[in-house]
């Protein structure tokens, strides 16, 4: 038999590393059971978790909520091949929901295959495309198959890929560059991270077949340094590569040549932007330029460059191995394929999700997600990051395509799903969403620089009970200004969660705005605190949590609370187990 450990960032981030750990220290010198490791299989709720599998592949176990203690146990079952004794740890029926109501091509190898074996990849077909195409297809015959599959950009855009690479190939120049853009700002999304780190080399193949239909002689991949996992990961595939003659000089015999580089970024989430990336790449400060002209004309060292982001490219391979057409029956008439989102927020279980485009809201969110924790009632659902928009409860019906979603006032962005229930105040998350925007602001335009300041400092005015009659209109007329003159992406579609939370949500902004009241009781500056006498039992335990003194009582009698002493710390609520203290 053999044991596999997802350790990708969650993994490892719940503790895969010591159960990795504890199971070597339970093997014996008799054992000819063997370890290894695989990356994030997406099932982030459940980490750690530790697969058995059979000599033939087949998969035996999956262990879920594994802990160092129970690696003595798991050892035993495996070495007798009696799997009775870890039954508890064994994924149940409907957390399996989660895997097989998806369907995965970006993330087909996604904690099956062993992130830093060549062979594993290999062995699971990886390079098969590559040599397809460097024995069997001209450049231009490349860019026709990615037509037919109807794949467009993932990071958020959803530009035509094959209409990016023929503009790159077609635009003259001695050197052009492929890009991969794996800065993955936004707030709630890890795709590309996950992608990197569990399957680098379908990134890397994919890179190669585009660098072959564009003529780019070098890749680059623009990852932010927050991410080491995925940056070590995709290092071993690029030295791997190499060795295999799979990457570099006369690749494979073709003729084809092509190298790669790795560009660490420091996290700016304007770089998310292609000019603004090309700018880093070469050294200078990341901001916007004005199109035209365009990459594909003059991008990286003036010279014609394509970009695309992680997810783009982890579906070539599959579209080179099964054809466009088998791509493009997937999906939606103007959105083909499938889509890969992060799921995260008050969500059951939460973590990679990759749907058909056609599926719907509803369909993630209650059909793979398994709904609300804690039995909450759904709010709404922010799309598409700070450039997104909150969708209600009452739009869950809506087709997840680029233009369903455009209908609602939000975006696809590059896959953010952040899931909100009743407990959040949707100024307060317009107001988050505000504060990293400006703050990310690159400022080289007035529009973006001062607009989204303005429009921050008027919804934290109203979260802090300062609101004034005329501020939601102040607050639409500048998410049009800022909207339609802005240079680039972040500026334009930065106004979204403001303008999509006052059309769906407006009374909450009226309620904060004239009854100085949070609806969803979240907002520290508008709510009041009061014990009800007849849940206190006077165990004087709130009063014991309040660092100002503002609760007094005598034991085992009602205690009351001093309104203009309390500090809406929230700690007394935290502390009653009767629920004495009435929050509102």
């Amino acid at each position: 038999m053999r044991v596999k450990i997802g350790e990708g960032s969650c993994g490892i981030a719940a503790g895969a590393g010591k159960v990795h750990a504890a199971l070597q220290a339970a093997m014996t010198s008799e054992d000819t059971f063997t370890l290894g490791i695989v990356g994030c299989i997406g099932m982030c709720y459940l980490e750690p978790i530790v697969d058995i599998y059979a000599d033939d592949d087949t998969l035996k176990a999956r262990l879920v909520h594994v802990t160092p203690e129970d690696a003595p146990a798991i050892a035993q079952a495996v070495r007798t091949g009696n799997l009775e004794g870890v039954q508890d740890l064994c994924i149940q029926s409907d957390d399996q929901e989660f895997l097989t109501k998806q369907t995965r091509i970006a993330l087909r190898h996604c904690g099956l295959i062993d992130p830093t074996s060549l062979e594993a990849y290999q062995q699971a077909g990886g390079y098969r495309a590559l040599r397809h195409v460097l024995g069997k297809m001209t450049p231009e015959q490349v860019i026709e198959e990615v037509k037919t599959s109807g794949l467009a950009g993932r990071g958020g855009a959803g530009f035509p890929t094959w209409f990016k690479w023929n503009a790159a190939r077609n635009n003259p120049g001695e050197n052009k560059y492929l890009v991969c853009n794996a800065d993955e700002g936004d707030p709630g999304a890890f795709m590309d991270r996950a992608l990197l780190e569990s399957d680098p080399h379908s990134v890397l193949e994919g890179m190669l077949i585009g660098a072959y239909a564009i003529g780019a002689t070098h890749m680059l991949v623009y990852v932010r340094a927050e991410y080491p996992l995925a940056i070590k990961h995709l290092q071993i595939a690029i030295e791997q590569a190499r060795e295999a003659n799979l990457l570099g000089e006369n690749i494979l015999g073709s003729g084809f040549s092509c190298d790669m580089t790795i560009k660490q970024g420091a996290g700016a989430f304007v770089c998310g932007e292609e000019t603004a990336l090309i700018a880093s790449m070469e050294g200078e400060r990341g901001m916007p330029r004005v199109k035209p002209p365009f990459p594909a004309e003059n991008g990286y060292l003036a010279s014609p460059s394509n970009i695309n982001n992680v997810e783009t490219y982890g579906n070539v391979t599959w579209i080179i191995n099964h054809g466009g057409e088998a791509y493009a029956a997937m999906g939606t008439e103007t959105s083909k394929g499938t889509k890969v989102f992060a799921l995260t927020g008050k969500i059951r279980r939460g973590g990679l999700v990759e749907i058909p485009m056609g599926a719907t809201l509803g369909d993630v969110i209650f059909g793979i997600g398994g709904g609300l924790k804690n039995d909450g009632q759904l709010k709404a659902v922010q799309m598409g990051g700070p450039s997104g928009g909150c969708v209600p409860a009452s739009l869950m019906d809506t087709v997840i395509d680029y233009k369903a979603l455009s209908a609602t006032g939000a975006i696809m962005g590059s896959g953010g799903m952040v899931v909100m229930d009743q407990s959040t105040c949707m100024v307060g998350m317009a107001k988050f969403f505000l504060d990293f925007t400006a703050s990310e602001s690159c400022g080289k335009c007035v529009p973006c620089r001062l607009g989204t300041q303005r429009m921050q400092e008027i919804l934290t005015r109203i979260v802090e009970g300062e609101g004034q009659e005329g501020d939601i209109e102040l607050l639409e007329e500048l998410c049009a200004m800022v909207g339609s003159a802005s240079l680039c992406g972040l500026g334009q579609t930065a106004p979204n969660p403001v303008l999509t939370t006052i059309r769906y949500f407006r009374e909450e902004y009226e309620e904060h705005i004239r009854n100085k009241k949070c609806p969803a009781h979240e907002c520290p500056a508008l709510r009041t605190y009061s014990i009800d006498p007849e849940k206190c039992t006077g165990c004087t335990l709130c009063s014991r949590k309040c660092a100002v003194g503002a609760i007094s009582g005598e034991k085992k009698q009602p205690h009351v609370i001093d309104a203009a002493a309390c500090i809406r710390c929230n700690q007394c609520a935290e502390a009653c187990r009767f629920g004495a203290v009435v929050v509102e």
